[in-house]
């Protein structure tokens, strides 16, 4: 009786661990902004690095929006680095506005100030708002865990894509799915994103 008892315990154990494992693995794939949610905060003004205070509102343009939670420092952002500047670019000419919040609020001191991300942006020919998130309050609002972490808006502000800007974040000569950049497409031609969350991959953003 001892060993079976021991022995349903081990077996109970087991399936619990797989369940919690099964249901952790998703975790990184459920978005608190659920999509088609509109855009938290659309009129709270932020600091961009021209000096001047920038709402999501005020960076929209007539198709859309994307918004990208990036930094200075994380290593996986600086590895992607090309291929965010290319979906930007390629997000503005087709009538999509672009910014880019800074919300590692623990790191100003280290690297993501903002004299820091002038310095950065100007290096890196940034054509496009970068903005302080002050106490990290919009990543908050977006329930951001990474950099890079993307959030595509339609027209009128409604989330349409959440997540990487495509599958190998580790290897650019080995990426088959470019999942923002076929977001943008399929919403500027009225169809309905086909993939509408990925996983990001990066680093966690430092909040205090």
């Amino acid at each position: 009786m001892v060993i079976k008892k021991a022995s349903m315990k081990k077996i109970t154990s087991f399936y619990l661990a797989a369940i919690a494992t099964f249901l952790f693995s998703f975790c990184p794939l459920l978005s608190e902004l659920p999509i088609g949610s509109s855009i938290p905060n659309p009129d709270v003004k932020m600091k961009d690095i021209s000096g001047n205070e920038l709402s999501f509102k005020d960076a929209k343009k007539e198709n859309g929006l994307l918004v990208m939670f990036t930094c200075n420092t994380c290593p996986v952002v600086m590895k992607n680095q090309e291929r965010a500047k290319e979906v930007c670019k390629l997000a503005q000419q087709k009538g999509i506005g672009v910014i880019l919040l800074n919300s590692n609020e623990a790191s100003r001191d280290d690297g993501d100030s903002f004299e820091d991300m002038k310095t950065y942006a100007k290096e890196q020919g940034f054509a496009w708002a970068y903005v302080v998130d002050k106490n990290s309050a919009m990543a908050d609002a977006f329930s951001a865990r990474r950099t890079p972490e993307n959030f595509l808006f339609d027209k009128n502000l409604k989330l349409v894509y959440h997540g990487a800007i495509d599958d190998n974040p580790g290897n650019a000569s080995a990426v088959v799915r470019k999942y923002l950049e076929e977001a943008i497409n399929e919403m500027l031609t009225g169809k309905e994103v086909t993939i509408k969350e990925t996983r990001s991959i990066g680093c966690g953003i430092k909040r205090l």
